[in-house]
């Protein structure tokens, strides 16, 4: 199988994604549209599309912003999987016609979400996952809600049995928090909901059953 990942700032990378993808045997590859002039894979030689996390908005004018949500479409209506993180789940739910707009709170660093769909199995009521955002999606209508949080309660979504979009972070590992709190810090000091400093973040433990879900999640959308 070939993953493609879009990744969208050198401070947010696939994580503990690739390493499910190696122990499973896939290939990945990672491009770069904001840096590298929009480069996007094709749908005909993506086989998963992982749309990972960002500064960017899916309002912004910028045409590889629509390029990608072109490619989202293809792959849709192919029926093959997909997986958001935070920006990555709202251009989903862009591409299906929804609205992405201010979320009630911005939330940055460690909160829990609380799994609202059985579907999935495995998956625990409740999870410490990391929060880097102040925009959230609108759950398309023929998705289910998947995960809620105190502050904001559209946190994930699973559209039929193969698109999984999340408006946290599962995938960081310990050097991608790190990467994410020294290069980005200063977006967490100003009206976070969550009152917890670069330091903070960085300090509490990446909990071990984040990885996990990423696996559970991933096996259950290729397998579909």
């Amino acid at each position: 199988m070939r993953i493609n990942v879009l990744q969208h700032t050198p401070s947010e990378g696939p994580g503990s994604i690739a390493d499910w993808a190696a122990e499973r045997g896939h290939d990945l590859y990672i491009y770069h549209p904001y840096q590298f002039n929009g480069i996007l894979p094709t749908a005909d030689e993506t086989d998963l599309l992982v749309v990972l996390g960002g500064p960017i908005s899916p309002n912004d004018d910028l045409d590889w912003i629509k390029a990608e949500r072109e490619l989202i479409a293809q792959l849709l209506k192919a029926h093959k999987p997909i997986f958001g993180a935070c920006y990555g789940a709202q251009q989903i739910a862009k591409t299906l016609g929804y609205q992405v707009g201010k979320a009630p709170h911005k939330e940055v660093g460690w909160a829990p979400v609380y799994r609202q769909s059985d579907v999935i199995p495995n998956l625990p009521e409740q999870l410490t996952a990391l929060h880097w955002h102040e925009e959230m999606f609108e759950v398309p209508k023929q998705a289910q809600l998947l995960f809620t949080s105190d502050l904001v309660h559209n946190q994930g979504f699973l559209l039929g049995n193969n698109v999984i979009g999340l408006q946290f972070h599962l995938e960081p590992k310990l050097l991608n928090v790190r990467t994410m709190t020294i290069n980005d810090g200063a977006y967490a000091l100003t009206n976070n909901a969550l009152h917890q400093t670069p330091e903070e973040i960085r300090n509490l433990p990446v909990p071990k059953e984040n990885r996990e879900m990423i696996y559970q999640m991933f096996d259950y959308i290729t397998k579909a």
